[in-house]
């Protein structure tokens, strides 16, 4: 990206706005901010159709059949971009994937005139991942009206497939956010999984979100008012329903100190067996990934009865087959609607 383009879009305060059409349609997924609980709700449950129990085959459609996807990863991924791959080949439409090694982004190609390149390709899904803050609103607002921006992970500012598939494995194993204590333990100053899951969960109503995290990681005040801020591990575990363990995001992280070192950090803030006695009989077990065991999470409980990490991973390959399936028919009751006819089925 130029240094002119960075200084255009430093950060974008109405991507709620953009990321819908005039009647309401998804058009573009860019965060979970702004959008309502009937639309989170409709994402869930058509991620629903898209789970088959386990042993059994894949569930596939042609939904996107004729339809191109490209998977534009400037920033590592293996979770993300291998589901939204799976999802889109499930789907039916034909995939192209690129990274910054192997684009003309790094030969100093300013990002909109590669954009243009490939929408002239005639590709209708672009899935973003970036380091750098603004960069899929920035597109959205740039590329042609038959054209969808997802946002497959977007500097610290935030993840909303995370945040929906996160949404999805709570739904599924609790049923009702109103009476949920949900607790994320991490690094929640640099995480946008956080952000978004508390966007998420905010909107689903959810009774009590905490946020536990070694001061020098912890949110600025102010920033998720709908969360409580905590620093004693035992405290924000006591009764929750649901644990969220994160990774601390040294990529993210320009000065260390004050940081704990492994040993301490596992001690404080990791999640064991032992305290998760603490927690409510029921409680479930989460982490979004990468997971470093021994480290934010024991070992054991990670493979244990009490997690559902595992489900999470099926989960966000249903969660993007529903939002790729959710753009693309938007698209074509856009385009229906300018052709003054109804959309094809």
């Amino acid at each position: 990206m130029s240094v002119t383009e960075l200084f255009e879009h430093p950060k974008i305060d109405d991507e709620p706005d953009l990321q819908l059409t005039p009647s309401g349609r998804l058009r573009h997924l860019l965060t979970l901010r702004g959008l309502d609980r009937q639309h989170l709700t409709a994402l869930l449950d058509r991620a629903e159709t898209f789970l088959s129990p386990r042993g059994e085959r894949a569930v596939r459609s042609k939904a996107l059949e004729g339809r191109t996807v490209a998977n534009l990863f400037f920033e590592p991924s293996t979770r993300t971009r291998a589901s939204f791959d799976l999802a889109a080949k499930r789907l039916g439409a034909d995939v192209l994937n690129l990274d910054v090694n192997t684009s003309s982004r790094k030969k100093g190609e300013g990002i909109l005139d590669m954009m243009y390149t490939l929408q002239a390709m005639q590709i209708d899904v672009f899935v973003v991942r970036d380091a750098s803050a603004g960069v899929p609103a920035y597109i959205a607002r740039h590329v042609d009206t038959y054209v969808s921006i997802l946002n497959a992970g977007e500097s610290d500012v935030s993840h909303p497939t995370q945040g929906l598939l996160d949404l999805l494995t709570i739904r599924q194993h609790k049923r009702d956010f109103q009476d949920l204590v949900v607790t994320i333990v991490g690094d929640i100053a640099h995480s946008r999984v956080a952000r978004s899951a508390v966007q998420g969960l905010t909107t689903m109503g959810t009774g009590e979100i905490r946020l536990v995290s070694p001061v020098a990681l912890a949110p600025d005040p102010g920033e998720m008012p709908s969360a409580r801020i905590m620093h004693r591990l035992d405290d924000g575990v006591r009764g929750a329903d649901v644990v969220m363990a994160l990774r601390i995001q040294r990529e993210r992280i320009g000065n260390l100190d004050g940081i704990p070192g492994i040993d301490e950090y596992f001690a404080n803030y990791g999640i064991s067996h032992e305290r998760m006695k603490l927690a409510a009989p029921d409680a479930i077990v989460m982490h979004p990934g990468p997971m470093n065991r021994g480290i934010e999470i024991e070992s054991s409980l990670a493979d244990s009865r009490r997690s559902v990490i595992r489900k999470q991973v099926t989960n966000g390959l249903a969660v993007r087959m529903a939002i790729l399936s959710a753009v693309t028919d938007s698209l074509e009751a856009d385009a229906a609607a300018r052709k003054g006819g109804s959309p094809a089925r």
